[in-house]
Parts: C-alpha cells; structure tokens; sequence
C-alpha cells in the first residue's frame, strides 16, 4: 500500500514538473511571437536657406521595422534649449517658442487626400518605407538669423498586455537659414581638464575635457572639442576624432566634452584639451597622474613606515652620541 502511494506521488510530482514546463515553454513562444514595433526616420537633419514669400518643398521617408502596422501623427515642434531651475543648465526641450523657432507655423504636411495640413495621421504596414511631403512656406517679413524646429514622426498605438502602452518619436531636425545679416558670435569659457568622471552613483578614473561654450549671435554654429592624451615621452594615446562636433543655436550655452574611454588604472599623462568655434579657439594643458585607491593607501602606508623608521634611527644615534659624550 505504502509502495502505491509513492508511486502515485511520484507520478503526480512529474505531471506537475511537465505542466510547469509546458506552461513555460508556451510563454516563452508566446513572447517571442508578440508583434513588435520598431521606426526610424531619414535623413534626421536638414539645413535650408530662406527667403521672403517663398515655398520650400521636401520629403523625409518613415521605416517601418517592426512585424505590426503602425499608426503615426507628424507635426513640427520648436527646437530649442531652456535653462533649468534645477541645476542651472540648458536642456532640450520642444514647446518654448522664440524669435529663431516661427519656422513652426511655417511648415504644414500633405496627408493622404492631397491637401497641406498641421497634424496628418499616417498608417504604415510593417516592413515598408513611407514617404512624407511638407511645406515651408515664409511671411513676408522673416527674422534675421537662423530658424529651427523638429518633425516628429510620433507613433500612436494602444495599451498592450500588462498595460504598457508603446511610443516613439523619431525627429528630423530642420536648421533653417534666413536671407538677413548673419551674426556668429561665441564665447568659450570654463575649459577644464579631469582625470575623474562620475557614472552613476559612482566615480571612475577616465580622463576628460570640458567647457562651456555660448552662443551669442543669431545662427547656429558647431563647436568642436579636442582632447590629447599623450605619454610623458611624446606618444599619443588618444585625440578626438576630427568629425565629433556640438551643434550650438542661438541663445544658448552647452556643455562641450569628450573623454578616453580606455585610460588606464595608473600612468602619468600630457593632457591637451581645446575648444574650436569658427576662428576662435581656446585651449588648456595639464600633468595628470592616475593612480588607483589601493597603490595610493599602499604608498602612504609605505611612507609612514619610513618616516617612523627614520624617527626611529634618529633617535637611536642621538642615544649613541648621548652615550659616547658621557663616557
């Protein structure tokens, strides 16, 4: 009696095991057959000359990636940075509107009946690219300067299982450049070098360069950083690469930098940072030792070890010369 009972239970225990199991098994193909979504946009930037009463037509093209249709709304936001109240820096945002963002109300989309609209809706099946046409159109009275917004191509899609709701919102930057005195006016400031960096919650020994650099002019202009690690023998570990550039609009001050991913534990470099802006360039050099915590506390232990064991002979011959001056 006793041997059917374990044999019941043993059989019970392996037909849970292989419900358990099957369960699993069918969520797991159950997740990887779920649809997904995925869209990128080309090209991500445009630069266009303007001028007074005029219509500028273009394109950009939507890729749908995923393995579902999606449904997109297009529309054009400012482009423009704000200083925020919380650490005193400009950050990006898409609703602050200023005298070098009215492009915004220039610029309508076609939708699929023909006509120029604000805010079209799109549907796209998965795997296909789609074109979208929109228009400029300026006043007759344009701002000097430069004049910027962002097309948003924002997906919009239900509450999917768990209620999670899944959005994206792939932009193409327009950098529009008005028929009017250009003025380029930058000031770089605040260069600084560090062999510290903090990640997280944590700090890492990465030597790194930066500064502040504002734009006080009425166009934009890029702002490029360099950053040379060389040994204290003349090799070169690390330069920027020439192509690695800020893009700085007008009324605005951003945070220039770059880092060496790769510096090591411990070694004693030749750190070269500058900053170029147009014509003006400004640049620092600084002697950086890296050393990591452990050889620090070792070579300090090492230190007070010989400080004590010279106090220590010292004190020994002025006994001995104590000694010999009373004999």
């Amino acid at each position: 009696m006793k041997k059917i009972r374990v044999v019941v239970a043993v059989l019970m225990f392996f037909c849970t095991l292989g419900f358990l199991s099957n369960n699993v098994f069918a969520e797991e193909e159950k997740t990887e057959n779920r649809p997904t979504t995925s869209i990128s946009i080309s090209p991500v930037s445009k630069i266009m000359k303007l001028e007074p009463e005029k219509s500028y037509r273009d394109s950009f093209k939507v890729m749908n990636n995923g393995s579902e249709q999606i449904n997109i709304e297009v529309y054009a936001s400012p482009y423009s940075y704000t200083l925020s109240e919380d650490d005193h820096e400009y950050k990006l945002g898409f609703t602050q509107q200023n005298s070098y963002t009215q492009i915004t109300r220039w610029i309508t989309f076609r939708d699929t009946s023909g006509n120029y609209v604000k805010n079209p809706h799109f549907a796209i099946a998965p795997g296909t690219t789609f074109e979208i046409h929109y228009k400029i159109k300026t006043p007759s009275s344009l701002p000097d300067g430069g004049q910027y917004a962002v097309i948003f191509a924002h997906t919009l899609s239900g509450d999917e299982e768990g209620g999670l709701k899944t959005e994206a919102s792939p932009g193409l930057v327009i950098y529009g450049r008005t028929n009017g005195t250009t003025i380029m006016k930058s000031e770089i400031y605040d260069l600084k070098v560090n062999k510290s960096l903090a990640d997280g919650e944590r700090t890492i020994n990465v030597i790194n360069g930066t500064a502040k650099v504002n734009n006080s002019g009425n166009v934009d202009f890029m702002a490029y950083g360099k950053l040379t690690v060389s040994g204290v023998f003349g090799h070169e570990y690390y330069v920027t690469p020439d192509n690695k550039g800020t893009s700085i609009i007008p009324e605005t001050e951003l945070l220039v930098s770059d880092k060496w991913d790769d510096t090591p534990y411990f070694g004693l470099f030749r750190v070269k940072w500058s900053v170029t802006v147009g014509t003006n360039t400004e640049e620092i050099t600084r002697i950086i030792l890296i050393l990591p915590a452990p050889i620090i506390i070792l070579m300090i232990l090492l230190l007070t070890i010989i400080v004590i064991w010279i106090m220590i002979m010292v004190r020994k011959r002025k006994e001995r010369r104590s000694r010999f001056g009373t004999v």
